[in-house]
């Protein structure tokens, strides 16, 4: 694996998957394999699960982690190919991201979209010119469209705890939010489940929330929640704006907000969230709270899948 951007660069989902496993039963197993290098944490936006779990996991393998907040620490950086750099930006990703190849061997890079242009967002510029300039593997620690570490998580955590020999039936429900917030987790969650093909995939949202075909393929869209929640293994609660009205929030139902009477028509769902979530907004204190849900583990999980990735990097 050279770069991790998305769910088209894993070869083999379960391999990586039983990788993160075996690095959470053995934290410094391969520590060997890290000694000598050197990873760049490139911000463009906050982070705290992502920051520090990819820290933890550099470490495990015995790299050294620096972080750099792009536009806070140093200068603010020009994307554009053919700007004319007389605005507020001070240096070009052309001559930052090579350089930035010289310091490093693997490079994170978190950029978020702006919720304006569609095309702009989707298109992942941002990320792709550091993976064009620096010359090293770039790993996505979320982009404008997608969160690759995020859903090979989730996917670590449903193994983890589902055992029969059978599929999983795994909602991913929509949920109100004070905010219009990328479909980013929501994008990426959906390419990662069809990709590993592992589960009976159903997607519930309000009418216009519908996601990019090119992510959600098959999978099953229900508008009445309570009818995709029935016999439900996993329910993964999450808020994105509006695709098609591109970064609109088009409803504020609050009765899509998970409660633990929703979760009777369940088969006892574990519940999952990406965190941080708005209690009594998205998610129910009493499901938050319950023996339901299972997102302290999801995020505890984060270090296992980021090790994993660098792993499979650094060997590669």
């Amino acid at each position: 694996m050279r770069n991790f951007l998305s769910a088209e660069d894993v070869p083999n989902i379960n391999e990586l998957v039983q990788k993160a496993i075996g690095f959470k039963a053995d934290p410094t197993g391969s520590k060997l394999s890290g000694t000598g290098k050197r990873m760049g944490l490139l911000f463009l936006n906050p982070s705290m699960r992502t920051r520090l779990s990819t820290q933890i996991a550099a470490s495990n393998l015995g790299m050294e982690s620096i972080v750099f907040n792009v536009g806070q620490d140093g200068w603010s950086l020009e994307f554009e190919d053919e700007a004319i750099m007389n605005g507020t930006t001070v240096e070009h990703v052309k001559e930052a991201a090579p350089i930035l190849g010289k310091y490093f061997d693997v490079l994170g890079v978190r950029t978020f979209p702006g919720l304006k242009d569609k095309a702009e967002d989707y298109s992942e510029f941002f990320i792709k010119q550091f993976v064009k300039y620096s010359g090293i593997p770039v790993v996505s620690l979320e982009s404008a469209s997608l969160h690759p570490l995020q859903s090979l998580t989730d996917i670590i955590t449903i193994t983890e705890n589902f055992k029969e020999k059978r599929k999983p039936k795994v909602v991913l429900t929509w949920a109100p939010h004070v905010k219009a917030l990328p479909q980013c987790v929501a994008n990426s969650f959906a390419q990662w489940i069809n990709a590993w093909g592992e589960a009976d995939f159903v997607i519930a949202h309000p009418e216009g929330y519908e996601l990019d075909k090119k992510f959600t393929g098959n999978a099953a869209i229900a508008y009445d929640q309570s009818y995709a929640l029935k016999e439900a293994d996993f329910v993964y609660v999450k808020n994105w704006s509006s695709y098609s009205d591109y970064g609109n929030v088009l409803s504020t139902d609050a009765n899509w907000m998970l409660t633990n009477e929703k979760l009777f028509a369940t088969n006892n769902a574990k519940v999952m969230h990406c965190l941080p979530v708005r209690r009594n907004v998205e998610l129910s204190g009493e499901v938050l709270d319950g023996a339901n849900s299972i997102v302290t583990q999801q995020a505890g999980n984060r270090v296992w899948a980021a090790q994993a990735v660098l792993s499979e990097i650094l060997n590669g």
